[in-house]
Order: C-alpha cells, then sequence, then structure tokens
C-alpha cells in the first residue's frame, strides 16, 4: 500500500473564507470565493467548504425544477432539469470520476492496470453501465422527493461531499500524481470539519438527517474498502463516484419515506 505524503499533509484550520475559492474552484464552475489560499495544500484545507459548494451547484437546480413543475411540466422532466443542472455547475466531475472509477477498480487485472484504465479518457463498458444505472437511480429517486421534499435534496448534496472529504483523510491517494495528490491529504481536523458543515446544512433543510448522514458514511466506508483492496488508496475519481453513489443511495432513502414514493 503506497505510503501517506507528510508533506502534503494540511493542518488544521478553523474555518476561513479564504478557502472557498480553492473549494468552489475544484468541485464546481461557479466563481465564487476569490482566489484563496496559495500552497500545496490549499485544496485539502478547503475540504470543509465542499459541503457549501454542493448546496451551491444544487440550489438553482431545485430552484429550475421546482419551477417546471408550477408550469405543469411533469415530474420526470422536472427532474432530469435538476440533474442537467447540477452537471452543468460542476462541469460533470463526479459523473466523470463514477465512469472512471468502475472503470479502473473493475476493468483491470493489476493495481497498476486499474490506475492506467482509470486515467484513460474513454469510457468502457463498466463505466457506462456505472453512470447509466446511477443516473437513473438519483432521476427515479427525484420524481419522487422534488414535488414533496425538494429542500432535503440540499442535504444531501451536502452530505455526499463531506464523505468525500472524510475518505480523503482516511485514505492515502494511489498515486505519486493526480488531482489527489495534487491537492495534498486533508487532516482529520479538516475532515472534520466537512462533516460538522454538513451536518448542520442537513440539520437545516432535512430537519433530521440521521439515516441519510448513516447511508453516506456506509457508502463511503464500503467504497473505501474497495479502494484500498484494489488501489491501495484513493484518488479524485474515487471521490466523485463516492458523492454519486451516496447521492442515489440517499435519494432512494428519502424517496421511500414519502406517501408517493411507491407509485
Amino acid at each position: 500500500m503506497p505510503e501517506p505524503f507528510p508533506e502534503h499533509q494540511a493542518k488544521p484550520r478553523w474555518f476561513d473564507p479564504r478557502d472557498a475559492g480553492a473549494g468552489f474552484g475544484l468541485l464546481s464552475r461557479l466563481p465564487f470565493g476569490g482566489p484563496g489560499r496559495g500552497g500545496a495544500d490549499a485544496m485539502a484545507q478547503a475540504c470543509w467548504t465542499w459541503p457549501l459548494v454542493g448546496v451551491a451547484v444544487t440550489l438553482p437546480a431545485i430552484g429550475a425544477g421546482l419551477l417546471a413543475l408550477h408550469l405543469g411540466l411533469p415530474a420526470g422532466w422536472a427532474a432530469a432539469l435538476v440533474l442537467m443542472i447540477q452537471a452543468a455547475l460542476t462541469g460533470g466531475i463526479h459523473e466523470d470520476g463514477l465512469a472512471d472509477t468502475f472503470d479502473g477498480m473493475e476493468g483491470g487485472s493489476t493495481r497498476e492496470r486499474r490506475l492506467e484504465i482509470m486515467r484513460d479518457s474513454r469510457i468502457g463498458s463498466y463505466g457506462a453501465l456505472a453512470l447509466l444505472l446511477v443516473t437513473l437511480a438519483r432521476w427515479s429517486a427525484l420524481v419522487v422527493v422534488l414535488p414533496q421534499s425538494p429542500w432535503a435534496v440540499l442535504a444531501v448534496a451536502a452530505l455526499s461531499r463531506a464523505g468525500m472529504a472524510a475518505l480523503m483523510a482516511a485514505l492515502p491517494p494511489a498515486r505519486r500524481d493526480g488531482l489527489s495528490q495534487g491537492a495534498g491529504q486533508p487532516g482529520r481536523g479538516a475532515a472534520l470539519r466537512a462533516v460538522l458543515v454538513a451536518l448542520g446544512l442537513a440539520l437545516l433543510f432535512a430537519g433530521n438527517p440521521v439515516t441519510i448522514a448513516l447511508v453516506t458514511g456506509g457508502v463511503f466506508l464500503a467504497l473505501g474498502l474497495r479502494a484500498r483492496a484494489r488501489l491501495g488508496g484513493q484518488t479524485g475519481d474515487i471521490l466523485g463516484a463516492g458523492q454519486q453513489i451516496s447521492e442515489a443511495f440517499c435519494l432512494g432513502v428519502l424517496a421511500a419515506a414519502l406517501p408517493m414514493a411507491n407509485i
């Protein structure tokens, strides 16, 4: 297993507004936050802002979906609009990670070959199926959740990105280059701040986020164990895959709890 790289370990910091530049610059196409901090560990220090980025890219998507419902458009069409806007505002970074993760981890016979496949920009059959099925799962749940509990989707967006920070802190980078290594590795304090921010947002938007928080944690735990076994650590693609899969599962849990979930 690759060893952690101490020179990239981020020192714990309190909530610093200057971290927004690195956080929003990494995970979105939104022009928020200014230049941010400098240094090799700037992005790792900024991981506490990732739940905020999740809310920022999801809020306009939810607003557009609700407007579509108000105009009489079908719930399925409105749910698809939400997914399109989310992908546009993130540049599809998480969806790309999902596809690359399944292509690499399931398509390669050795650790080196898996990492090589994950670096390839082309999508194979494993990646295409994962992208199709996870997106379908998110859409199916949104059809139910969007008309009845739209703000809970913001809680899911925040928690799924806190899971990324926690996994990034728990596992070393699987390779000595790439996005995850270049961003540095957050310390436990930085990851804890991300979780606290996400839980606060989830309390605000979902009321009782215990179930979806546990589901998020379970998804990232399972994915982390798989990544450690297959790759020896995490990559940016693994983090993106965790965000997408945990969002799909959490939206499904929310849909199951609503009266119209089975219709």
